[in-house]
């Protein structure tokens, strides 16, 4: 079995972390806009996670996670530097194509502030003029501004409570970027679903080209499943296998968010069930602890 180790650690939020993970043929092959496939131990669930980041000298992979689901919450609490994950499988999915924009704008909401990161590096090396646009509910919750400052020629920060940079959506960002230049190339937009239609709603006027990634989408991330079947135009798509890169101005963001609900439900109990056996795992430790006297004088609840 590969030893997948977890060389580097960063807590960001309660929710938001990052894990560098040690894997110089991933490293090597990675390009903006990539995922894998993770799972953190035999037994654990698939997921598809985007590179945020890839360090070729150093062999390592970065990857921005969100504490929300069973898994990510569990990863969260086992994934400490030293640690090995059990599987990791990738870089899947279509890179981002780095065209020969001169002059474009990378959006970033929220977590989605991490995987657009590679792309507004990528658009700088090839010379083109980045403006960058990100967004956080608060300034407790930035992370990476310093890494989108290095690569692009303006940066635009937007919260939600005005705490740090403009109040209001990136969209309000995004508008502002518009209007000081007429002549954008292209808009690179990821966050949430509402957020990437609001951005797509905001280009759509001025004809400017925008690709959003639909990567909150994927369950399976090789294709089988169908779970990310996505109209766009008048074609159906999978993010895992097609993407997950899309036209913004052709996506059906209605029918998108309807299937993104899809699985609420199995999510809430995969998340009751591991907190539930996460209490009984604890309380069989104190038990343990105290010694055998003490727990069979613990009355059952």
């Amino acid at each position: 079995m590969a030893n997948f180790e977890i060389v580097a650690r960063e807590d960001f939020s309660d929710v938001t972390y990052l894990l560098e993970v040690h894997h110089p043929l991933m490293a090597k092959a990675a390009k903006p806009g990539q995922f894998v496939i993770v799972m953190l131990h035999e037994h654990g669930e698939r997921i598809p996670l985007t590179i945020a980041d890839y360090d070729v000298k150093k062999g390592t992979i970065t990857l921005v996670i969100q504490a929300v689901g069973k898994t990510t919450r569990e990863m969260q609490e086992k994934g400490q530097v030293g640690t090995s994950l059990y599987a990791l499988v990738g870089p899947m999915g279509e890179p981002s194509v780095i065209g020969h924009a001169r002059k474009v704008v990378c959006v970033g909401g929220g977590l989605g502030v991490a995987p657009v990161y590679p792309q507004a590096r990528a658009y700088k090396e090839a010379g083109a003029y980045v403006i960058g646009v990100v967004g956080f509910r608060n300034k407790d919750l930035v992370f990476w501004d310093d890494k989108f400052r290095a690569c692009c020629d303006e940066f635009i920060i937007c919260s939600d409570d005005g705490s740090v940079g403009i109040k209001g959506l990136v969209t309000l960002g995004l508008e502002q970027a518009i209007q000081r230049h007429r002549d954008i190339d292209e808009v690179i937009a990821i966050g949430p679903m509402i957020m990437m239609r609001g951005c797509a709603d905001t280009t759509r006027p001025y004809g400017i080209k925008t690709m959003v990634s639909l990567n909150p989408l994927m369950v399976d991330g090789t294709g089988m499943c169908g779970g990310c079947r996505v109209k766009v135009g008048d074609k159906v798509k999978f993010a895992c296998v097609d993407g997950p890169d899309f036209d913004g101005h052709k996506v059906d963001f209605a029918d998108m968010m309807t299937r993104l609900r899809r699985y609420t439900k199995e999510e809430r109990m995969a998340l009751d069930h591991w907190n539930e056996e996460k209490g009984c795992r604890l309380q069989k430790a104190i038990d343990e602890k105290a010694g055998p006297k003490k727990a069979a004088k613990r009355k059952p609840a």
